[in-house]
C-alpha cells in the first residue's frame, strides 16, 4: 500500500510536473547496506532489467516498504463535526481531534482524518506499530486531503515506530510543519524508527526564520515519498526536509520549490541517506545541503571525543532534476558522499560548493569535507550568472583534492566555448561544451551527447521515469530508451 501516484502517471504528466509542481511517484526501502530500494508504485511490469536493448520504462521504478501487503485491522475516524468526549471513533461517531484519535491507536490501526480543516499542535507520543501491523495517520480514502493549519507544529511525533503519515496538507505552522524525533534519546538507535511520510503537501511554514516543513531528528529507517514542499522558513533559513542525526533513509519522488535556505539538509551525524528522483525548483540557497553545521549536543549518535567525527557520511544524491538555487549541491563537512546522474540547470551563483562549517576544536575532531564523488551529472548553465571568481566554491579546512569527478557533461549555454569548469582535480571522461539537447521535462533523446556517455556506478538503478539505466548509463537524470 503506497501513495496513489504511479510511474505511468509520471510519464503521462511530465509537463504538468514541470509547470505545476507535481512530484515524481516513488516509494522505497532504505537499507543499512546503502543499496537503496524501490517502490511499489510501478505498474507491476517485471520486464527484464538488464539495461540492454529491451529496457522499458517501468523496470526500475518500484520501491518496497514495510507498508507493502499490510492493511488496517481497525479504524478510528476523525471529523470536523466529531466529539472527543461523546464519540467512540467510529465512522458514525467520530472523534474531533487528531491527537485524541491517535492516543487510542494501537498496532494495525488506521486513523482516518476526513476532509476539512483541523488545528495544529497535535502531539503524538510513543506510537508503536509493528512490521506486520503498522499505524496509519492520514486522509480518508477517496476524500480530499484534510488540512492541518496553525499551531507551532501540525504534528509532533515522539519515539514513533512503524508509523505511516500520509495524504495530509499542512500550512501555517509557526515552527515546523511536521516534526518527528527520538525524544532526546540520542544514543538509542531504537528510539524512533521505521516511519513513512507520503502524499503530503507542506507549505507556508514558519515565521521567516529557521523553521522546516519536515523536521526529522534521530530517525532510522524512514521514507519521504511523493510529497510537495514549498515556502519553508525564511531569511536564508529553513528547509523542506531537515535531518539531524538520521540514518538509513530514502527521499524520493518529491517536489521542492521556492525555499529560503535548503530543499533538503542532512547534518548532525546523518548517514546512509539516498535522495532520488526528486525535482528541485529554486529550492533555496542550496537545493541539497550534504552536511551543514550542528551544535555538538545535538549529534546522533553523540560525538566521539576519541575518534574523528563528520556532519554527514554516505549521502547519495542520485537521478534528480535541480533547477535554479544559489547552488545545486553543497558538500559541507560531508565524507564519502556522492552526486550521481543528476540533471542540473542554471544555478544562480555556483555549480557546487565544498565547505567546512564544523571544525575541530579542543574537545572534538571533525574530518574535513573529503572523499566525495561527482559522477555522470549533466550540468547546463549560464556562465554569466556564476561568481566572477569561481564556478565551484571551495572553502577552507576542506580536502578538495580527495574528490573524484568523472563523466560529467558541462555545457555553458550562453558561451559553449567557456564550458570547462575549474575543478580541484582532473576529471576523466568529461563531455564539455556540447549541447545536451534537453527537452522541456529535462529528459534527453538518443542524439544527445549525454546518451550512453556515463560510467557505471554501484547502486545506480532507475532514472526519473523508472527506466533502468543502461551499461554504460546515460549522463543525467534520464536514460534513453534502447528501443528508440
Amino acid at each position: 500500500m503506497t501513495g496513489p501516484a504511479t510511474r505511468l502517471l509520471w510519464l503521462l504528466g511530465l509537463l504538468t510536473v514541470l509547470l505545476g509542481g507535481g512530484a515524481c511517484p516513488t516509494e522505497g526501502e532504505p537499507d543499512d547496506d546503502a543499496s537503496g530500494g524501490d517502490d511499489d508504485t510501478s505498474d507491476g511490469d517485471d520486464d527484464d532489467a538488464t539495461g540492454d536493448d529491451d529496457t522499458t520504462a517501468d523496470d526500475c521504478g518500484a520501491i518496497p516498504t514495510f507498508e507493502d501487503g499490510a492493511s488496517p485491522t481497525d479504524e478510528i475516524h476523525v471529523a470536523q463535526d466529531g466529539d472527543d468526549e461523546g464519540g467512540d471513533g467510529s465512522e458514525d461517531a467520530p472523534f474531533a481531534t487528531i491527537g485524541h484519535a491517535a492516543s487510542q491507536a494501537s498496532a494495525g490501526t488506521a486513523v482516518r482524518i476526513h476532509a476539512g480543516t483541523y488545528g495544529g499542535g497535535n502531539s503524538l507520543t510513543d506510537l508503536a506499530g509493528t512490521e506486520d501491523a503498522p499505524i496509519w495517520i492520514g486522509g480518508a480514502p477517496g476524500e480530499a486531503r484534510p488540512v492541518i493549519e496553525g499551531g507551532n507544529e501540525a504534528l509532533h511525533l515522539t519515539r514513533a515506530s512503524y508509523v505511516i503519515v500520509h495524504d495530509l496538507e499542512v500550512r501555517g505552522s509557526a515552527h515546523n510543519g511536521i516534526n518527528s524525533d527520538d525524544g532526546g534519546e540520542y544514543a538509542n538507535e531504537s528510539a524512533a524508527h521505521h516511519q513513512i511520510f507520503r502524499g503530503l503537501f507542506l507549505h507556508d511554514v514558519g515565521t521567516g526564520g529557521n523553521e522546516d516543513c519536515l523536521k526529522l531528528s534521530g530517525i532510522r529507517h524512514y521514507w519521504v515519498l511523493d510529497s510537495e514542499f514549498t515556502a519553508c522558513g525564511g531569511g536564508g533559513s529553513g528547509s523542506g526536509v531537515d535531518h539531524v542525526g538520521c540514518h538509513h533513509g530514502l527521499i524520493a519522488g518529491n517536489h521542492f520549490h521556492d525555499h529560503s535556505a535548503n530543499g533538503i539538509q542532512c547534518k548532525g551525524g546523518s548517514e546512509d541517506i539516498e535522495i532520488r528522483w526528486n525535482r528541485f525548483t529554486d529550492a533555496g540557497d542550496r537545493s541539497v545541503n550534504l552536511g551543514g553545521q550542528t551544535d555538538p549536543q545535538y549529534f546522533r549518535p553523540p560525538l566521539s571525543d576519541t575518534e574523528s567525527n563528520a556532519e554527514a557520511r554516505d549521502i547519495r544524491v542520485v537521478a534528480n532534476v535541480i533547477e535554479g538555487s544559489e547552488t545545486a549541491l553543497a558538500f559541507v563537512g560531508c565524507v564519502g558522499c556522492a552526486a550521481v546522474n543528476n540533471t542540473i540547470v542554471d544555478p544562480d551563483q555556483w555549480l557546487f560548493r565544498i565547505l567546512q562549517e564544523s571544525v575541530s576544536g579542543d574537545t572534538y575532531e571533525f574530518e574535513p569535507c573529503a572523499d566525495n564523488q561527482v559522477i555522470n551529472n549533466l550540468v547546463s548553465y549560464d556562465r554569466s550568472l556564476l561568481s566572477t571568481y569561481e564556478d565551484i566554491n571551495i572553502g577552507p579546512n576542506t580536502a578538495p583534492e580527495s574528490f573524484s569527478f568523472a563523466h560529467n557533461l558541462w555545457y555553458a549555454h550562453d558561451d559553449p566555448a567557456a564550458s570547462t569548469p575549474d575543478l580541484p582535480v582532473a576529471e576523466s571522461g568529461a563531455v564539455i561544451g556540447e549541447d545536451p539537447q534537453l527537452q522541456q521535462d529535462r529528459s534527453i533523446g538518443a542524439s544527445s551527447p549525454a546518451a550512453g556517455a556515463g560510467t557505471d556506478w554501484p547502486g545506480l538503478e532507475g532514472d526519473m521515469g523508472g527506466m533502468c539505466y543502461g551499461s554504460p548509463p546515460s549522463i543525467g537524470a534520464f536514460e534513453v530508451s534502447r528501443s528508440d
